[in-house]
């Protein structure tokens, strides 16, 4: 019978699962966005696990155990770990690479870096919180402080672990372009603009507020991977970890083939 490798992935959006498999990441990707009508319809990212990671608080080993060849020799595609809550028990040292797999089924593989961006202070950017959060929120605080903001210092807004991004928007375009308009204009699906203009409106009046919630639903399902900015960070109070997209260029050049499907 055939051998094949283990992997252990957790799926970040549209749900938060642990999956072993003996398909690679490209391969598990495809099978989970077009391999069948019970997968999901939309786009994917899921993470790549040490296959070695263990952890008391999920019983990984007997599921890994049970990822075996089914008879005819095929691999096992997926074999379900746990299916709501994963990152609150997996360490984040124990993320490796971060995949971004298309609605048909193309998969790009994002590496960890370190962030070292310096920050324009008091800019205000807009986060979507991927998991365990999913709320869309305005921010003063640059990605870092965002990060340890939500793991440490808000009880009533935040999560002991999050994984966030930045949604590409220009705030001073959207006040300027609506400032004398009767009917308001974005351009992100299923916001509202009055609403994202009034939580941008307190962020500048209100010198002690941070963040502003802007909408309590995921936009991921229709917003473009190319709407994303910088990246994708995994926070918790002891760790972090960044995962960078890469450049307009090297999309344009390098993953020339899964860019050509999200744009």
């Amino acid at each position: 019978m055939a051998e094949y490798e283990k992997h252990l992935y957790m799926i970040v959006y549209p749900i938060n699962a642990l999956v072993a498999s003996q398909l690679d990441p490209d391969k598990f990707g495809e099978h989970y966005t077009v391999g069948g009508a019970k997968h999901y319809s939309g786009k994917v990212i899921f993470a790549e696990l040490d296959p070695e990671y263990r952890n008391d608080a999920i019983n990984i080993q007997r599921y890994i155990d049970m990822t075996v060849p089914h008879e005819d020799g095929s691999p096992k595609k997926t074999k379900f770990i746990k299916s709501y809550g994963v990152l609150a028990d997996v360490d984040i040292s124990a993320i490796q690479k971060l995949h971004l797999c298309t609605t048909n089924g193309k998969v790009l593989t994002i590496e960890p870096q370190e962030y070292t961006a310096v920050n324009e202070p008091g800019m205000i950017r807009t986060y979507q919180e991927i998991t365990p959060l999913e709320n869309l929120v305005v921010s003063t605080l640059d990605q870092r402080d965002f990060g340890k903001y939500i793991t440490t210092e808000t009880d009533s807004k935040g999560a002991p672990k999050i994984c966030f991004t930045q949604i590409e928007f220009n705030v001073d375009h959207f006040l300027e372009s609506n400032r004398l308009s009767e009917l308001f204009n974005i351009d992100l699906p299923r916001v509202n603009p009055y609403k994202m203009y009034d939580c941008i409106k307190e962020l500048k009046t209100i010198p002690n507020k941070a963040t502003k919630t802007v909408g309590l639903g995921s936009l991921l399902r229709d917003l473009s991977f190319s709407f994303l900015r910088h990246g994708f960070w995994f926070y918790s109070p002891a760790d972090s970890k960044f995962f960078a997209m890469p450049s307009i260029t090297d999309l344009e050049n390098k993953y020339y083939y899964w860019w050509k499907h999200v744009r």
